[in-house]
């Protein structure tokens, strides 16, 4: 018994399943459809056949109309609200509840079979009365998540993008051998001779990051991505036992053995360019008082090892697999240097979670407003095997997801272990695409299908990263004031490290003393008080941690805890966020 769910706005009316205006109100949609009529002759063919005109509606039973053409995989109709339904069965996808109408959507539920549709009593109850054709174009009956779904054995959920203005998008449904994945189509036009039908480019299979303006987010990485990835992964091989002995050493001495009471690794990576953010993390959580005792850091070079230690923080460097790494930061998002550090993301996950533990990552340039542990032992988050942060881009290349890989939990299992041995095997794509974010959503995707991998989306007013600070101006407003408490904030979608010290600093979550900045943080590790001998952790954490929040105002048109009004907007012409 099967059913397949698209979200839709007036997808209904788009597919000519309503009736006209002045007719009466259908027989319910969700009953059983009868069999064939007998065959009527043919008509002799007309010039405009098969034109359809869009202003025509079917003005008889939609069930009789699709089952008259041979659609047999249909044998009924329904609706369901889209906020229940997901609440019922929750795939993991971000929520869109903030959107304009999202609380009106529905889902079109088509029932394959008879034995599928709810049962006659269901059917004449409350939820198959409401909105049945009254002003509405006899619409399918509306069911809740509970009712829509009492006869299903197995339930298919599509998840259906809406059209942009002026995107000509189309879905189509075959009662076919089954697949998972969707058959996607676009007109391209490459030099062919052939312009199809009015002139237009012809139909080619695409895959799923083609764009209309011809990108392709999807493409083969090239046989130099390839190689490279087989030179690194050939090191990381050889080295991996001695690795694994070295680093679980080091885990049962934070945690002991792992044995299922879900104790997690809070894991960071960093090189030198970016251990300022690292020591801000250190010094925002201590003026917080949250205890850093499972924090462990994989450093990327020897002066972030020893500014990690002298913070008092577990470290893990091994200087073969890291020894072509950057020590600069990164100048932007995708550069050389951003690129190659996504390797060392892939690695810590993956080396941890293998020996058993259970990771919380996270970038460096976060803060925790609330120790978010708690929330991860909850029960609402234990039927997950990992939950992301929402990135909040809902482009093509990080569907269906958009998990923003600066900020996840993985729990230790077999579907999440071999999710990051995928992922290390993906190091090509990583190579090709510059980021491990977008290969990491394909195998999230993939993996969820293939191997019934358990992911979820967390809310984005809870963990609010870069989208919120850039685009949600109201929230971050409350959460300047005081007035609402996520759990964190991550400084995602920024450019570079300095533009990420400058917005922190004016929202309150900076704790870094000036000279403890960049190469101050290791010059203080070689003199202690009276500069000579070195400092012990409570004296190096004294001399580079603040307290107190150490706030300047930057840019007038960013968010910040005080009104900057009179400091230049980073954007052009962009009016004052305290307005």
């Amino acid at each position: 018994l099967l059913v397949a769910i698209s979200f839709y706005f007036g997808m209904l009316s788009g597919m000519g399943l309503s009736s006209s205006a002045g007719d009466g109100p259908l027989p319910p949609a969700a009953s059983v459809v009868p069999p064939d009529p007998p065959a009527a002759p043919a008509a002799p063919a007309s010039p405009e056949e098969g034109r359809a005109d869009p202003a025509v509606r079917p003005r008889s039973d939609p069930l009789k109309v699709l089952h008259n053409a041979k659609m047999r995989y249909v044998r009924g109709l329904g609706r369901v609200r889209k906020t229940e339904f997901l609440s019922k069965f929750d795939y993991g996808w971000p929520s869109d509840a903030s959107r304009a109408g999202a609380g009106d959507a529905e889902g079109l539920v088509i029932y394959h079979s008879d034995a599928a549709v709810p049962s006659e009593g269901t059917r004449k109850g409350e939820a198959a009365a409401e909105e049945r054709g009254e002003g509405e174009g006899a619409l399918p009956p509306l069911f809740g998540a509970e009712d829509a779904t009492e006869r299903c054995d197995v339930v298919n959920v599509v998840a259906v993008g809406e059209a942009k203005a002026g995107e000509k998008k189309c879905t189509v449904l075959l009662g076919q051998y089954e697949s998972h994945h969707v058959a996607r189509w676009m007109r391209m036009d490459e030099g062919r001779k052939g312009k199809g039908r009015a002139g237009l480019p012809p139909f080619q299979h695409v895959s799923r990051g083609q764009m209309a303006n011809g990108n392709d987010r999807f493409h083969p990485p090239q046989m130099k991505d390839i190689q490279n990835h087989w030179e690194n992964l050939r090191t990381y091989l050889k080295t991996f036992d001695d690795m694994t002995e070295r680093l679980e050493k080091i885990l049962h001495g934070m945690l002991g053995k792992p044995d299922g009471t879900r104790n997690p690794v809070v894991v960071l990576t960093s090189n030198m360019g970016q251990s300022t953010l690292l020591v801000n993390f250190v010094c925002h959580a201590k003026s917080k008082g949250f205890n850093l005792g499972n924090v462990l850091v994989f450093a990327t070079d020897v002066p972030t090892m020893n500014i990690a230690q002298g913070l008092g923080l577990h470290v893990f460097y091994d200087e073969t697999i890291f020894a072509d790494m950057p020590e600069k930061e990164a100048a932007r998002y995708g550069d050389r240097a951003f690129t190659a550090m996504m390797f060392a993301k892939v690695a810590c996950v993956q080396l941890v979670n293998y020996l058993g533990y259970d990771v919380l990552f996270q970038d460096v340039d976060i803060v925790w407003y609330r120790d978010p542990l708690p929330f991860f032992a909850a029960p609402a988050a234990l039927d997950h095997d990992v939950l992301f942060q929402d990135d909040g881009a809902r482009s093509l290349r990080y569907a269906p997801y958009s998990a923003n890989s600066g900020f996840y939990y993985v729990r230790h299992n077999e579907r999440t272990r071999y999710l990051f041995v995928s992922l290390l095997y993906f190091g090509d794509v990583i190579l090709a695409t510059k980021s491990h974010q977008q290969a990491l959503i394909a195998l999230l995707s993939e993996q969820s299908s293939l191997f019934g991998l358990r992911v979820k989306i967390l809310d984005a007013d809870e963990f609010p990263g870069g989208h919120a600070y850039h685009r949600k101006k109201d929230l971050m407003r409350k959460i300047a004031r005081g007035e609402t408490s996520p759990w964190l904030f991550h400084m995602s979608w920024t450019n570079n490290k300095d533009n990420k010290l400058l917005f922190m600093r004016q929202m309150g979550q900076w704790h870094v003393k000036d000279q403890c900045v960049d190469k101050g943080a290791t010059d203080l590790l070689q003199k202690g008080k009276d500069g000579e001998a070195k400092p012990t952790v409570e004296e190096y954490v004294e001399k580079c941690c603040s307290a107190e929040a150490l706030v300047t105002c930057h840019y007038r048109d960013k968010p910040s805890t005080i009104p900057c009004n009179h400091s230049p907007p980073i954007d052009k012409g962009r009016p004052s966020f305290w307005k």
